[in-house]
């Protein structure tokens, strides 16, 4: 697989999260060591909900590490230019209804929609990707096929991942 692009900023929080996981683990084996002395572990859900949180936790932990080497990490600061590319902001014009939007373009495990972020690998990403000022991209949604115009193309540096 090729490397996948990821802000400094979310490198950074993803190693934070990491580590905090891994602190997470002592408390998690001694809330599953307190439950087991509960006695039947049939009808325990303390026992239940302590083992789900570890196996949550062991998936993201295996997830994240995974992941790490394959990152080439990007100073967002750094980029610029006039084609839609990860670490830029796009601002939409919906064709029918004359709504507009704003998105950055970031990687997948650092994008955030309710933040105003998509992934590049998702579709709206996707169909944006290498587009300019002025093009008209047609993007199928869940809604049916919606046509964007690019209004602008920028580069707002590490403020787009705070």
């Amino acid at each position: 697989m090729s490397a996948i692009p990821i802000s400094i900023q979310g490198y950074k929080r993803l190693e934070e999260e990491l580590e905090r996981l891994k602190n997470e683990r002592p408390a998690i084996v001694q809330a599953i060591k307190e439950a087991r002395e509960e006695g039947d572990l049939s009808e325990n859900a303390g026992y239940d909900a302590a083992r789900e949180r570890q196996g949550m936790t062991e998936a993201r932990i295996k997830y994240i590490e995974s992941r790490l080497g394959q990152y080439k990490v990007v100073d967002l600061d750094t980029l610029s230019g006039d084609k839609v590319v990860f670490g830029c902001t796009v601002e939409l014009e919906d064709m029918d209804s004359g709504e507009k939007k704003t998105y950055s373009i970031l990687g997948p495990d650092e994008a955030d929609p309710s933040k105003g972020s998509i992934s590049f690998v998702s579709p709206v990403g996707q169909a944006l990707l290498g587009k300019e000022e002025g093009d008209e991209v047609t993007i199928s949604i869940p809604r049916g096929k919606v046509t964007y115009e690019i209004l602008s193309v920028s580069f707002r540096g590490s403020s787009i991942v705070s």
